[in-house]
């Protein structure tokens, strides 16, 4: 059994219960840890969303660990091979709900900052963790609004590091600097229910959009960029239908997702898929989703840090990328910050029997605690 301290706290942190929005007293778990550090620590408290802004410092420049303690909920309990909530090591891993997303990331900065100012009193800068139990659920009340108040009052981070998991076979192996914007449309095409016998009575909804959403399956919106890939449209669900096979419905319900690159914004795009239902001429309600903007960190300072401080640690060439889904990162890099996500491997996460690599987890507390002194020393 290992008792290093990253893997002691990351067990403490596991074996707290925190389904989003509940934080389960993980937040006051690092306060005592921070405040015996030396940072002031601000409790954000919005609605049912705990949130904690940690700094140490009031120089800049202003480096930043982000995360979240909230993790997505179990699914059966007794498919598990380990109880979700009780972090078991086994065969070299730690299992349990959040060990990979993103516990086993806040633990490994956690220790990593500690380790460091224990080396590094004086140094330079600040240093601030960004912490909400609300990233993986409707993510309203959670780091953005934190964002918000930092920028009302001025308070700006230049460097940003979030602890998602990033890699993809080896710790490090993968970064992001960036994220595509998602946006998503809820469409209501709307017919005329009656009889299938009598189709001069009728206007079916589902052969109505057909030839529109075959349209926009096809349609090229952008070509990509050297970060992105060129935005995808997807439908995501379609339903229609009274249950009776003698009935053409009177609506039809579509719900479709773009995943977009900076060569676009949610107007941009709102507008052409508007203007092909309105060339097809349906009759439609629409109703659009904004989850975020596309967002990057060009190669500079941070990201050459990140990734020298992966090659002397392990001994990988990372490879940066814009690939995956959405992230906090999204509300914290229009504020000005290099944003860059960091954290162990990515395999098992939302899974049954999620579990995390316990040398992952050791090795990527001295990727940060490296990365620390190169930007802050």
């Amino acid at each position: 059994m290992r008792s290093s301290p990253v893997i002691s706290l990351l067990k403490n942190l596991v074996n707290r219960p925190s389904v989003t929005p509940n934080d389960a007293g993980c937040q006051t778990l690092l306060i005592e840890r921070l405040e015996k550090l030396g940072f002031t620590c601000e409790v954000m408290h919005f609605e049912d969303t705990l949130n904690l802004w940690a700094r140490r410092g009031t120089q800049s420049p202003l480096f930043c660990f982000a995360g979240h303690t909230d993790v997505v909920p179990t699914g059966p309990e007794h498919l598990w091979k380990f109880p979700p909530f009780q972090a078991t090591e086994s065969d070299g891993k730690l299992y349990g709900r959040g060990t990979a997303d993103m516990k086993g990331g806040i633990a490994a900065f956690m220790i990593a900052v500690e380790q460091f100012i224990a080396q590094h009193q004086d140094h330079q800068g600040s240093i601030a963790m960004l912490i909400t139990s609300d990233e993986e659920g409707p993510f309203i009340n959670g780091t953005t609004r934190v964002i918000d108040c930092l920028e009302k009052r001025n308070e700006k981070i230049d460097y940003c590091i979030v602890g998602e998991p990033s890699s993809t076979e080896q710790v490090g192996d993968v970064i992001k600097n960036g994220r595509r914007g998602s946006l998503t449309a809820d469409i209501r095409i709307i017919g005329k229910q009656g009889h299938v016998a009598y189709p001069h009575l009728v206007k079916n909804p589902i052969h109505s959009c057909l030839s529109a959403f075959a349209e926009l399956s096809n349609e090229m919106w952008d070509n990509g960029n050297a970060y992105f890939p060129p935005t995808s449209f997807q439908i995501t669900q379609f339903n229609a239908g009274t249950g009776a096979s003698n009935m053409v419905p009177g609506d039809a319900q579509l719900q479709c997702n773009f995943r977009y690159s900076t060569q676009l914004n949610s107007e941009q795009i709102s507008a052409r898929l508007e203007a092909i239902l309105d060339k097809h001429q349906l009759n439609y309600e629409i109703n659009w989703t904004y989850n975020g903007s596309p967002f990057i960190t060009t190669p500079g300072y941070l990201t050459d840090a990140v990734s020298d401080a992966i090659f002397e640690i392990n001994g990988l060439k990372t490879e940066l990328s814009t690939s995956g889904g959405t992230s906090d990162a999204r509300f914290i890099a229009p504020t000005g910050a290099q944003v860059v996500e960091l954290g162990v491997c990515n395999g098992s996460i939302h899974q049954i029997d999620e579990n995390v690599n316990i040398n992952d987890v050791e090795q990527l507390t001295l990727i940060y605690q490296r990365i620390l002194e190169k930007l802050l020393c």
